[in-house]
């Protein structure tokens, strides 16, 4: 019963220490286009139809610059890491003491000298190597949500793919300058700052891929063995 109870609270650490993995649903609030209120011009104090905000020019790029307006936002992310570490590390000591001669005779016990002879030696050798490349191309549309005062424009969105067997998703939030958008209204993802972007899945092919809940606790840093 004791041991019962111990592999009970091991088991119930494990679950406490490794949370499951959230599920991911379309029309998440993070995400979602700026909302129709929003798009709304302001009324006008000046007496004028003329309102700079929301004027357009006939001679002049057909870039986002509004809240609400829609910008492309082209992938391109190369990432590649390497890392190698090896570490040695070795110890060793040696003691002798020799019982000296008393009156001619070495002192002893039941036939066992004083003699003392210690030996200690340890030795650890360690090395990891890590090789790691990400790469992530294709295109989003998503919308302008705000504009902070000193002009630079938040963006967000996703699009969702459904298939036989699930859903693919790519969502992307962040921050771009003006001066980066390019006439034809497309921004790459490296002038995004403070870039979020997620790409996944939902569906019975993505849970394959998935370790369970079990294996999650075996595999994490608490199990003891």
């Amino acid at each position: 019963m004791r041991y019962l109870l111990i592999a009970l609270s091991i088991l119930f650490v494990g679950c406490t220490s490794v949370p499951l993995e959230k599920d991911i649903y379309p029309d998440d609030p993070d995400f979602a286009p700026v909302s129709a209120q929003s798009l709304q011009p302001p009324p006008s104090v000046s007496g004028s139809l003329f309102n700079v905000g929301y004027s357009s020019g006939f001679f002049t790029d057909q870039q986002a610059r509004r809240i609400g307006d829609i910008i492309t936002v082209i992938f391109d992310e190369r990432y590649r890491s390497q890392k190698s570490a090896e570490t040695k590390a070795d110890k060793s000591s040696e003691n002798k003491a020799n019982a000296g001669n008393l009156l001619g005779t070495v002192p002893g016990f039941r036939n066992m000298d004083l003699g003392v002879d210690l030996k200690n030696e340890r030795k650890f050798t360690g090395k990891g190597e890590a090789d790691r490349s990400n790469s992530l191309t294709g295109q989003i549309s998503v919308s302008v949500a705000d504009i902070l005062p000193n002009g630079i424009l938040k963006i967000r969105g996703e699009k969702w793919l459904t298939i036989s067997e699930g859903d693919e998703y790519i969502r992307i939030t962040g921050m771009i300058r003006p001066q980066d958008i390019t006439p034809d209204n497309t921004v790459v993802s490296s002038k995004v700052a403070d870039a979020r972007i997620s790409f996944g899945g939902r569906g019975s092919l993505n849970n394959a891929t998935k370790q369970g809940w079990a294996d999650r606790i075996f595999n994490s840093p608490w199990w003891p063995f």
